[in-house]
C-alpha cells in the first residue's frame, strides 16, 4: 500500500506538471528563458527574471522534480516486485515515456515552437506531446493500480472487447490531439465574441490552426457518446465492484467534460478554462485505463 499511494502521488505531480506546461502554452511563455536549454537565458539562476522567464523557469524545475520521482518510483518498483510483475513493467514504462517528455520540451524551446510560432510543424509537435504526455499518465497510473491489483482469477478479454476497448482509448487520444491544436489555435488566434469565432472557423482565408479548431468539438462529442456505449456494453456482462466505480467515473467525468469543453467555448478559452479543460481529459483518460484494463481481467466477449 505505501508503493501505490507514493505511485498515485506521483502521477498527481505529473498532473501538476502538465497544467503548468499548459500555463506557459496559454501565457505565450515558452520563450521566457530564450533558446537555452537546460539553462535560463543562459543562467543556471535567471536573475531579476520577467514574468514570462518565471513561468517558464517554474515548468522546467517542476519538471526536474517530476523526473526524480518517477526514477524514485522506478527504483521501488524493482524492490517491490519480482521480474513480470506488471506493475514493475509499467514503473519502467513510466520512465521511458517521462524521459521522452524531456526530450520534447528541450525541442519545443531549441527549435522555437514556442510563443507566436503559428506553424504547422509546432502544431504536430504539440499534437506529438499530448499523446507522449497521455502514455506518461497511463504508464504511471497503471503502476499504481497494479500495484495492489496484480493477481486475476478470469482470462483475459476477448477480440470483440478489446477492440471495443481500444477504440475507447484510440478517440481519448485523438480528441486529446486535436484539442492541443484547438488550444494553440485558440492562444494564437483569440476571437472578441463567439459569433466571430464561428465565422472565423468557417472562413477559407483563415489560418488552418482556426479552421481546424471545429474538429476538436465534433469529435470529442462523438468520442462521450462512444465511452458511454464502452462502459454500458462492459457492464452489461456482469460488473465488479472495481469496474463499476471507475465505469461510473467514465460516464460522470465525461459529462463533466462535455460541460467544461462548451463553457470553455462560449467564455473564449479563457486560461482558467483551458486548465480546468486540460485537468479533466486527463481525469477521464486514467479512469478509461483502469476501466479498461479491469474489464480486460474480467474477459469475455462483448
Amino acid at each position: 500500500m505505501r508503493f501505490s499511494r507514493y505511485a498515485w502521488s506521483v502521477v498527481v505531480a505529473n498532473l501538476f506538471v502538465i497544467l503548468w506546461g499548459a500555463l506557459v502554452r496559454a501565457t505565450g511563455s515558452g520563450a521566457g528563458c530564450g533558446r537555452h536549454w537546460p539553462l535560463c537565458n543562459g543562467e543556471v539562476l535567471p536573475q531579476a527574471p520577467a514574468a514570462a522567464t518565471l513561468i517558464e523557469f517554474t515548468h522546467r524545475v517542476t519538471s526536474g522534480l517530476a523526473l526524480l520521482l518517477v526514477v524514485g518510483l522506478f527504483w521501488w518498483s524493482r524492490r517491490a516486485f519480482a521480474r513480470g510483475h506488471r506493475a514493475r513493467t509499467a514503473a519502467g514504462w513510466s520512465l521511458i515515456f517521462i524521459g521522452i517528455e524531456a526530450l520534447i520540451g528541450a525541442g519545443l524551446v531549441l527549435l522555437e515552437l514556442v510563443g507566436s510560432n503559428d506553424s504547422l510543424g509546432r502544431a504536430g509537435y504539440l499534437a506529438a506531446h499530448l499523446l507522449n504526455t497521455f502514455l506518461l499518465l497511463a504508464a504511471l497510473a497503471l503502476t499504481a493500480h497494479w500495484s495492489v491489483r496484480e493477481s486475476s482469477s478470469s482470462a483475459p478479454a476477448g477480440g470483440g472487447m478489446r477492440w471495443l476497448l481500444g477504440g475507447g482509448l484510440a478517440a481519448i487520444l485523438t480528441v486529446g490531439m486535436t484539442g492541443a491544436i484547438a488550444a494553440l489555435g485558440d492562444t494564437l488566434f483569440p476571437s472578441q465574441t463567439v459569433a466571430e469565432g464561428f465565422r472565423a472557423d468557417a472562413d477559407p482565408a483563415a489560418h488552418l490552426l482556426v479552421r481546424l479548431r471545429v474538429l476538436h468539438p465534433v469529435l470529442a462529442i462523438l468520442a462521450g457518446v462512444y465511452l458511454s456505449v464502452m462502459v454500458w456494453a462492459v457492464e452489461r456482462r456482469g460488473v465488479t465492484a472495481m469496474q463499476w466505480g471507475w465505469g461510473r467515473a467514465v460516464t460522470g467525468l465525461v459529462l463533466l467534460q462535455l460541460g467544461v469543453g462548451l463553457t470553455n467555448l462560449f467564455l473564449l478559452a479563457p486560461t482558467a478554462m483551458q486548465l480546468a479543460h486540460l485537468l479533466v481529459a486527463d481525469l477521464l483518460w486514467i479512469a478509461v485505463v483502469v476501466f479498461a484494463s479491469e474489464a480486460r481481467r474480467q474477459g469475455g466477449k462483448v
